[in-house]
């Protein structure tokens, strides 16, 4: 099994501002993509969708400022069967995110490309939350052909 891990940290944001733009529909689309629907609450399904496809992410744990979990429900094959996980901590001025998308079967070439999507992404979430404007899909950075 291999994961992807990221670190960023968020200036000037609480890591309950960080938390609701993980949990809620408005945040979600802000930073991630903006075809984001379904329900953000434990237990409930988000739906992200992306120009050639998308996943759905079933909720699996909440602590309000703390930590949010998904487990992948549907998507590509690599992806059904990982799991998403946010960590929150304040460290002075900054909200520190530790990110990971772990259990994945093979370290496949996809595998590296949604390393560096996660990065951008994770970017994005730092730029919506410092700046008020994030860059979700479709005006994310495009990184090759796989978008």
């Amino acid at each position: 099994m291999s994961d992807i891990l990221h670190r960023i940290g968020v200036e000037h944001s609480s890591p309950e501002q960080v938390y609701d733009a993980l949990t809620t529909l408005d945040g979600l689309s802000g930073w991630w993509t903006e075809k984001t629907s379904g329900q953000t609450d434990l237990g409930g399904v988000i739906e992200f969708r992306f120009g050639p496809g998308g996943f759905d992410m079933k909720v699996t744990e909440l602590d309000p400022g703390r930590l949010v979990r998904w487990d992948v429900v549907d998507g590509p094959p690599e992806w059904v069967g990982t799991s998403v996980q946010w960590d929150l901590r304040q460290d002075g001025d900054y909200t520190i995110v530790l990110f990971r998308h772990e259990g994945w079967r093979d370290p496949a070439e996809f595998m590296y490309h949604c390393s560096t999507k996660w990065g951008t992404f994770l970017m994005s979430l730092k730029q919506l939350l410092e700046t008020g404007e994030g860059a979700p899909a479709p005006r994310d950075v495009k990184i090759s052909d796989w978008h």
